[in-house]
């Protein structure tokens, strides 16, 4: 910023100069000003006058800082207003500078464009204490899930039936095994019904820690579903993590988009048993932000509370 101007005082009368002093006086000190100020003493030697330095041009100013996150806002970004307008959730991450860049800005509380809780968009979290807004809420456009299915449940988000059909397509390609699906979107409706089954089988505490509540389910955004292995046949989602094709996307799903939500580490955090078929897509750059950054939780990826219970 420009320095601000310096006060203006206003000249002082010169006690000397403003008094009524004799004449004489007044001559004689003109005089000795006259030959300090070198005006009669022309054979005088002149005295050297010191070289100052070049005068240093700022040609950046540092941005400020707060708490080590810097001040500028990203939402204001031209990128980001024009990928929010068209509601493309790649180009907002991108616009903040990549998966990393967007984590960091969520958590430090510098994306006010961002809710995480808008189930419209993949950085979404929802758990039991994060319900979904509005509870039964449904994705605006599904698309068929491109594997073998062993339920009806055959549908997902366009950007996740994408995905998941490039994942089993390259983990048979190396010699994984062939994947198939279990359960993608799932509505308020059909979580009811499947909680319900749950808790009728196994009693509330067990349904809760295996099955969500209706409103608290990934299944519901379009964003979440269950593999399987199928070699002759498909097998059973409890036999997936036991599997080469379970082995394979615990390692190699980040790279498609998917995290592996409920992992054993995790239990605590999330409340939930570990569940290895149970994929979630975040896009690429937000799978290898939480990849790379050794997380296995969304909770603790964007720095909110564990949700081990629900609240009633």
């Amino acid at each position: 910023m420009p320095s601000s101007p310096q006060p203006q005082h206003a000249a002082r009368r010169s006690p000397i100069l403003g008094s009524a002093l004799p004449l004489g006086l007044v001559v004689t000190a003109v005089g000795i000003l006259l030959s300090l100020s070198g005006a009669e003493a022309v054979d005088a030697p002149q005295a050297a006058i010191p070289v100052l330095p070049e005068p240093v041009v700022v040609e950046a100013v540092p941005e400020v800082q707060v708490g080590a996150t810097t001040a500028a806002d990203p939402c204001s970004e031209r990128s980001v207003l024009e990928a929010i307008a068209v509601a493309d959730d790649a180009a907002i991450i991108a616009g903040f500078g990549g998966g990393e860049s967007f984590r960091a800005a969520v958590v430090a509380g510098n994306a006010p464009c961002v809710s995480l809780s808008d189930p419209a968009h993949v950085w979404v979290v929802v758990n039991k204490a994060r319900p979904l807004d509005p509870v039964d809420f449904a994705p605006s456009s599904l698309a068929d899930i491109p594997l073998q299915m062993t339920t009806r449940s055959g549908q997902a988000r366009s950007d996740v039936a994408a995905a998941i059909g490039a994942l089993a397509a390259d983990a048979a390609a190396e010699g994984a095994g062939r994947i198939g699906a279990n359960n993608g979107y799932r509505s308020y409706d059909l979580q009811v019904a499947t909680h319900a089954s749950h808790v009728r089988s196994s009693g509330q505490a067990n349904a809760d820690a295996s099955s969500a509540r209706a409103g608290h389910s990934e299944h519901q955004t379009g964003l979440a579903l269950d593999v399987v292995a199928c070699d002759s046949s498909c097998g059973g989602i409890d036999a997936f993590g036991g599997t080469a094709q379970g082995a394979w996307v615990a390692e190699n799903a980040w790279e498609y988009g998917f995290i592996v939500r409920y992992e054993q580490v995790g239990t605590g955090i999330t409340g939930y048993k570990p569940e290895p078929w149970h994929l979630r897509y975040l896009g690429q750059e937000l799978s290898a932000a939480y990849h790379h950054g050794g997380y296995h939780t969304l909770e603790e990826f964007f720095a909110l509370p564990a949700a081990p219970d629900y609240a009633h």
